[in-house]
């Protein structure tokens, strides 16, 4: 029974060196990814070096997307001229026979509608990536790239681009 839990507890303090490893493998370095616009050309992360980069992940359907959208709006307008660009990134898929479809069309309106670029992560393997594990969720990438900070979930009473501000003051 002993050697069972020793066992167990070596295992388990194995695993849990490997994941610490992995993450800290990934620390640092610049996160690479391409995202298609809606419209002109995919957004690279190459293509935004030099620039503090918010990247809000989240779905047209959600309840909280108009909260999000709202907070990302004001947080653009606050940051606008200081070197900090902000998009909304649609994780729902863009093919027809799928449950979870949204056309592009769709998202350009609400992308007018808030005045905020979005950009499609059809397959999820951009969120997937950068460490995204639910919507809303929001990703600050520093301008070498990097990510800076990352905010699971939203708050639907609280202000989002004053939890992103404090975030952004920070990094800049």
């Amino acid at each position: 029974m002993r050697t069972r839990i020793h066992k167990t507890l070596f295992l388990t303090a194995a695993m849990t060196v490997v994941l610490l490893a992995t993450a800290a493998s990934s620390f640092g370095q610049a996160a690479e990814f391409s995202l298609r616009a809606l419209d002109g050309p995919a957004v690279t992360s190459e293509s935004l070096r030099g620039e503090v980069v918010v990247l809000a992940f989240g779905a047209s359907w959600l309840p909280l997307t108009r909260n999000q959208m709202e907070g990302l709006k004001k947080l653009a307008d606050q940051y606008a001229g200081r070197g900090v660009t902000v998009y909304w990134v649609s994780t729902e898929s863009d093919s027809a026979k799928s449950k979870n479809f949204v056309g592009d069309e769709e998202l350009r309106a609400l992308g007018r509608k808030y005045k905020i670029s979005v950009l499609r992560d059809t397959d999820g393997s951009v969120s997937h990536r950068l460490g995204v594990d639910q919507l809303p969720s929001t990703v600050i990438l520093n301008k070498q790239g990097q990510v800076a900070a990352t905010v699971g979930g939203l708050d639907p009473n609280a202000d989002v681009a004053r939890q992103l501000a404090e975030r952004l003051d920070k990094i800049l």
